[in-house]
């Protein structure tokens, strides 16, 4: 039996970041290796990840890449239990790990994400490293990657609770169209509408919309042609706040959204539009 001296537990403290006494029990079941140690509080970490299934992770990171070219994009959430954890530096290694690793490869299921190449071996073997150095429920909740042929930028909000992806359809971004289509990106993240504008809107929607407006203004006494004509107001303000584009702009109120987009254009010489984009809230009902 190898000696397990304190020097030997701390090195292996100081490599995985597990406890003390884990790392003591992990160099005794391996007979003094450190490589072998090292394993086992791997295969702890993902052992006891089961116990921890039933457990509410609320807490977390949401993070965002952008390639240098800005025609590729990931988003990210992972979750974990406490904010002392989502604080941890190694924890925000780990998210943006996570991220960097999808933004090089492609993966449409976390199983898949799981197998992508990390700086040091995949993301699966990164993820049991959390697992064994923090006692929580840690995972990535969800993820998805953008491809584009114009232009992505990206917004996330101070504590990375909250972070946005936007999508244009012209890649002759300057500085001052960047810095409104981050403007754009903060007005998301604000203001959290549906849809890019109105026509994304199904028409199964607005009839829907329409008739909860018409059967409130029944129920408050209105005549069916009132009802009718309130209903019409209601709906013209749902598109209002719900369609991106007109929005009321939150850096100045006397511009909606498309009069930002117009302004874009004009420093790219071309008529912008926005795709789509992708809000991630830490912890919102998906």
């Amino acid at each position: 039996m190898a000696q397990i001296t304190p020097q030997l537990v701390k090195e292996l403290r100081d490599k995985t970041g597990a406890g003390m006494g884990d790392c003591k029990n992990a160099l005794t079941e391996s007979n003094g290796d450190m490589q072998g140690a090292i394993e086992i509080l791997r295969k702890k970490g993902a052992a006891s990840a089961a116990k921890r299934a039933d457990r509410s992770a609320n807490e977390g990171l949401v993070v965002t890449k952008i390639s240098k070219d800005n025609k590729s994009a990931v988003i990210v959430e992972v979750n974990c239990e406490t904010d002392f954890v989502a604080r941890n530096a190694e924890f925000e290694r780990y998210v943006n790990e996570v991220a960097d690793a999808l933004l090089k490869n492609e993966a449409k299921t976390l199983d898949e994400l799981m197998q992508l190449k990390a700086y040091s071996g995949t993301i699966l073997d990164l993820h049991n490293d959390m697992l064994a150095k923090f006692s929580e429920k840690i995972g990535v909740r969800r993820f998805e990657k953008i491809n584009t042929s114009g232009y992505l930028a990206d917004y996330i909000h101070a504590g990375s609770r909250l972070a946005v992806l936007v999508e244009t359809s012209t890649d002759t971004i300057n500085e001052k169209a960047h810095g409104l289509l981050r403007d754009i990106a903060m007005q998301i993240a604000a203001m959290n509408p549906s849809f890019v504008d109105r026509n994304e809107v199904s028409t199964d929607k607005i009839e829907k919309e329409k008739e909860i407006y018409k059967e409130l203004a029944i129920s408050e006494g209105k005549k069916e042609e009132i009802a009718d004509r309130i209903a019409t107001g209601k709906l013209e303000k749902f598109f209002q706040e719900q369609c991106l584009v007109e929005q009321t702009f939150v850096k100045d109120p006397a511009k909606t959204v498309l009069d930002v987009i117009k302004e874009i254009s004009t420093h790219t010489g071309g008529d912008v539009k926005i795709k789509g984009f992708k809000r991630y809230f830490l912890g919102e009902e998906l």
